[in-house]
């Protein structure tokens, strides 16, 4: 399920709304639409937190649940 969410926002946000010149072009928007999604878009997935917010947030709950042991 997860692949074809990914594949369903990367055509409707980039392959559906770019007309490329260039492979290098395709590249270069490809790569920086991969990093904003892997990096900084809220995923629902994550409880909608983006994903170094979900990293955060689940490292202090190991913390506090660790605190006892």
């Amino acid at each position: 399920a997860f692949i074809e969410r990914f594949n369903r926002t990367y055509r409707t946000e980039i392959l559906d709304f770019y007309l490329f010149r260039t492979l290098n072009e395709a590249r270069e928007i490809t790569e920086r639409w991969v990093s904003e999604y892997n990096c900084e878009r809220p995923h629902e997935s994550l409880n909608n937190m983006t994903p170094e917010e979900y990293r955060q947030h689940n490292h202090l709950a190991g913390i506090s649940k660790n605190a006892w042991n």
